[in-house]
């Protein structure tokens, strides 16, 4: 009996919706609703502040530390669990209703911030990433009530406010992060989680007061019994399995391990061999489950997914690599190093506001979305043709391409996915969107390391070590020097042994070049699958029709003969 409820519900289109139910008035935009589009976005705003400084900020903390082979894991972790959490977290919000799934996941957040703030060691650094990564779990429900509360023809504008919010944040962590941690301040990580803790804090609270929607039909009709009997325990277990094991092996591959190895191997196989069964299962035995069937009725769907994974390929490629190559080849002052990202997210803001324009104008998605990852591409482009003597001042100019690529992206893809499927499956929608999001991030990750540290190990050997022991350094002072020189201490790598300015020269142009093309090598592998989603996004659809005065989800309690007829 439940399960007829949930597919009653989840299935209706408001296309299908008889011609008299149409004319009950609509709320339009409400002052209420309004206010509960600023108190989801703060959410989003406190999320960015806590990812971007795990990554703007990683050096900073293993300086501290210690473990800086690990700090893959502080955005990696983030990545995984937003990926493996989303779509049962969006299913639960389905059924339990959204506010306290929000305040509870973003308290996690505070609570991971204050553990990060403490840490002594890298373990507990990264324990308090993935306890902090739990209220990302709630990122597609941020997606899903700023649009279900407004106006379908305000779409692209619901999505683009999310997307002002998260530049926001990316702002805040940068500027903030760099000026705590400028001058040889590495500790001062501590007094930004400490920030982000009271920001999450506030955020979760906000929510609490402001946010208070009437009761979804679901989350009043089934009995707890039902809800829980409806929820796809299988498979989130093979989600979960499958997700972790993959990107373990790949988080290990050359990064120290060989692809041969069995630590590496095993994980991937069976990680592979789950993801497989988890699809057949969805396919072919459950068709309300993660991958809901009434999902795939229109291609923009299927379609939007690829296109996001691709997105978050490029996103988790410039979050980790973009301030450490400003960091490694221009600047060590942390503070220019975020000044240089930020101009990411001031790109992001301006260029979502006008995806939101032209969406809302021509009610098309498909063309801003192609121009959007020719900026991917035209970025990453840029970003490997830099050489030792590419000026400083190309980057800011190159940061654009990455802010319109990630604005316009963003708006129309989510955009595209929520009006290709049914209204009542908005949260499951936003959760796939933003899991396919950061399981791109854990798998660009995982290849962009393995590219990196290989094209960094074999040419520092060859270049550092050749170029400072021909000049008579003893073998045993290489590894200090270099790393020394990674760190930007001179003063340090005068005093290691055997050391002079002939050879701090030579070793420190050696070490450059071999940055410059393990940068580039992963900017080469991030700019061809920006020219796949090129091609891919040319087969959307515009949605020309979705673009009206519905409301999918009215603040106002509608009539329950009207709420039968698919309109909540």
């Amino acid at each position: 009996m439940a399960d007829s409820k949930v597919e009653g519900t989840a299935s209706t289109h408001l296309e299908d919706v008889p011609s008299g139910a149409t004319e009950v008035e609509q709320p339009g935009v409400t002052a209420r609703a309004l206010v509960i589009v600023i108190a989801i976005n703060t959410i989003y705003f406190a999320q960015l502040v806590n990812i971007v400084g795990s990554g703007s900020l990683a050096r900073d903390i293993t300086a501290v530390v210690g473990g800086s082979t690990e700090s893959v894991w502080f955005t990696s972790t983030i990545a995984i669990l937003t990926a493996v959490l989303s779509p049962p977290v969006s299913q639960a919000a389905d059924l339990w209703g959204r506010r306290w799934i929000l305040v509870a996941l973003t308290a996690c957040g505070c609570i991971g911030a204050i553990i990060v703030s403490r840490a002594t060691g890298v373990g507990q650094v990264i324990a308090g990433f993935t306890v902090g990564g739990i209220c990302y779990g709630a990122q597609p429900l941020l997606h899903a009530v700023t649009s279900e509360v407004l106006p379908r023809k305000y779409r692209a504008w619901a999505q683009a406010s999310v997307n002002v919010s998260a530049s926001l944040g990316g702002i805040y962590a940068l500027l903030v992060g760099g000026a705590l941690t400028r001058n040889q301040r590495p500790e001062n990580f501590r007094t930004y989680w400490y920030t982000a803790a009271g920001i999450y804090a506030i955020a979760a609270l906000i929510v609490a007061v402001l946010y208070r929607p009437p009761p979804r039909e679901l989350q009043v009709t089934l009995t707890t019994n039902e809800k829980l009997r409806h929820l796809d325990w299988l498979g989130y277990a093979l989600l979960v399995s499958s997700l972790t094991l993959f990107s373990l092996g790949l988080s290990w591959a050359q990064n120290p391990l060989p692809w041969t190895s069995p630590a590496v191997l095993a994980p991937l196989i069976v990680g592979v061999a789950l993801i497989g069964t988890l699809l057949v299962y969805e396919i072919r035995f459950k068709k309300d489950g993660l991958l809901h069937h009434d999902l795939f009725r229109h291609r923009n769907f299927p379609i939007s997914l690829f296109c996001i994974f691709t997105e978050g390929l490029s996103f988790y490629c410039a979050n980790n690599y973009f301030a450490f190559e400003v960091g490694t080849l221009y600047t060590h002052d942390a503070l220019r190093v975020g000044l240089h990202y930020s101009v990411t997210f001031y790109g992001l803001i301006f260029f979502a506001l006008i995806a939101a324009v032209y969406c809302s104008a021509v009610k098309a998605v498909r063309l801003p979305t192609c121009v959007a990852f020719t900026m991917f591409a035209l970025f990453n482009a840029l970003m490997a043709s830099i050489r030792t003597t590419t000026p400083e001042a190309n980057l800011w100019g190159y940061a654009v391409f990455l802010g319109a690529g990630l604005g316009v992206c963003l708006t129309c893809l989510v955009t595209a996915a929520q009006f290709a499927t049914p209204p009542g499956l908005i949260a499951i929608t936003s959760g796939l969107m933003i899991g396919m999001r950061s399981l791109g991030g854990v798998v660009g990750l995982a290849i962009y390391g393995a590219i990196f540290n290989a094209a960094l190990t074999s040419n520092i050997t060859s270049r550092v070590a050749g170029a400072s022991i021909a000049l008579g350094l003893p073998p045993t002072s290489v590894a200090d020097l270099i790393g020394a020189l990674s760190a930007g201490d001179m003063t340090g790598a005068l005093a290691i042994s055997g050391v002079t300015p002939t050879i701090l020269e030579a070793a420190g142009g050696g070490l450059q070049q071999s940055f410059v093309i393990a940068f580039r090598n992963v900017w080469i592998a991030a700019a061809s699958f920006s020219l796949v989603a090129v091609v891919a996004s040319l087969f959307l659809v515009d949605p020309k029709s979705s673009f009206d005065e519905r409301v999918d989800a009215p603040l106002k309690v509608l009539p329950l003969d009207v709420q039968s007829k698919g309109h909540i």
